[in-house]
């Protein structure tokens, strides 16, 4: 696209989504077209739309903002079509979505303000968008899906679990990915996690997953989940990776269960002989938020090229937490205390570093400003989708 087009729609997406509910309005009109032209689409969907449609604005803004760089955009849609897979979502079915956007965005901007230009602008656009997710449908030879068993749930804290799977057949996910996952107690709903650990040819995957209050899925995971029960997972998605050939070290930084797809990376590169020096910074909110320490510890004793430093917001746990504190394993680097974004910023600049960010997407983004502010280059950093 040139750069007028690129002006055009980022100018008219802003007009739209300026209001605290244009976002969820455009989404909500995008459904009602969809929905109205074909309505057996509806049952791929879940009976709540609040989440899916939080998830389109998201993926909407994360278009628009990545206009100007097509190979990542396109790479980003790709996935998104093969992703889609696991609802039954097929490639036919990408030209009604694109029609049914279009006309949203007509509707939302009135047609007095609905020039020519901002109309070729987002065709071009939208061709772009259904291309690219009806090629990555049809690009997949994988399964759509596979089944897993619930072979462990370990509750280590009152709102996090460490659960274990085995899949029937292995996923060929890598370290750094992360997985669409279907409960049986809420069957018509997939959620996003990164495992853990590598990729094995037992099949078993871990998955660390944090209970959010108000949430569909998470608190059946965590509070529910039995051995025995029968999961569905869907094609790896995403992908933080360690360039192995650039020559430049690792800065690595999760918050909460973000340090998931770290993890999993720092062990796989275990089993390698020769590795860049990685610097893990591993952050929660409370002290018991660290809830894997012992395990990173056993990793940086034995892989001199790996620092673990733990950091907290706050100095103590909170009032209801009855366990005893956690202990900082002898040898470990002092836990420090503040905003993990500020602390990791205070040590310099990283600007040698291949950076990962992991986490909430609150703490993805301030702990970006936070590197920016101190002097990181934007390009080193890399982060999934927020």
């Amino acid at each position: 696209m040139n750069l007028r087009a690129i002006a055009l729609v980022r100018s008219n997406f802003r007009t739209v989504t300026a209001s605290p509910t244009g976002a969820n309005r455009l989404a909500n009109l995008f459904y009602r077209n969809l929905f109205g032209e074909n309505p057996i689409l509806r049952q791929l969907f879940p009976a709540g739309m609040d989440m899916q449609r939080d998830k389109f604005a998201a993926a909407l803004v994360f278009l628009v903002d990545s206009l100007d760089d097509e190979e990542r955009i396109v790479g980003f849609l790709r996935q998104l079509g093969r992703d889609h897979r696991k609802y039954g979502v097929e490639s036919t079915h990408y030209p009604a979505a694109g029609r049914a956007l279009y006309e949203a965005l007509r509707t939302y901007t009135g047609h007095a303000f609905w020039t020519d230009s901002i109309d070729a602008a987002w065709i071009e656009v939208l061709e772009l968008i259904v291309d690219a997710m009806a090629a990555g449908a049809e690009s997949d030879d994988m399964p759509a899906q596979w089944d897993a068993t619930v072979v462990g749930h370990q509750r280590v804290l009152d709102d996090l679990a460490i659960i274990r799977l085995r899949c029937d057949t292995p996923v060929p996910y890598e370290a750094g990915q992360y997985l669409p996952v279907r409960i049986p107690q809420r069957p018509r709903m997939w959620r996003y996690l990164s495992p853990a650990i590598p990729w094995n040819d037992a099949g078993e995957i871990e998955f660390h997953v944090r209970r959010i209050s108000g949430g569909w899925v998470s608190p059946s995971m965590v509070n529910e989940t039995q051995v025995g029960d029968r999961w569905s997972l869907g094609a790896p998605l995403g992908g933080l990776r360690i360039n192995q050939h650039s020559g430049d070290d690792v800065l690595m930084i999760g918050s909460g269960t973000g340090l998931a797809p770290l993890r999993a990376q720092v062990m796989e590169l275990t089993a390698r002989g020769t590795n860049p020096r990685v610097h893990l910074f591993v952050g929660g909110h409370h002290p018991c938020d660290l809830y894997d320490m012992y395990t990173m510890w056993q990793l940086a004793m034995t892989n001199p090229w790996l620092t673990i430093v733990p950091v907290c917001e706050t100095e103590t746990d909170p009032w209801w937490h009855n366990a005893p504190p956690i202990e900082m394993p002898e040898g470990l680097h002092q836990r420090l205390t503040g905003p993990i974004g500020k602390i990791v910023a205070s040590f310099g600049s990283w600007a040698d570093r291949q950076i990962q960010i992991a986490g909430s997407p609150q703490m993805i983004r301030d702990t970006i400003a936070a590197l920016v502010e101190g002097g990181t280059p934007i390009g080193n950093i890399t982060h999934d989708p927020v």
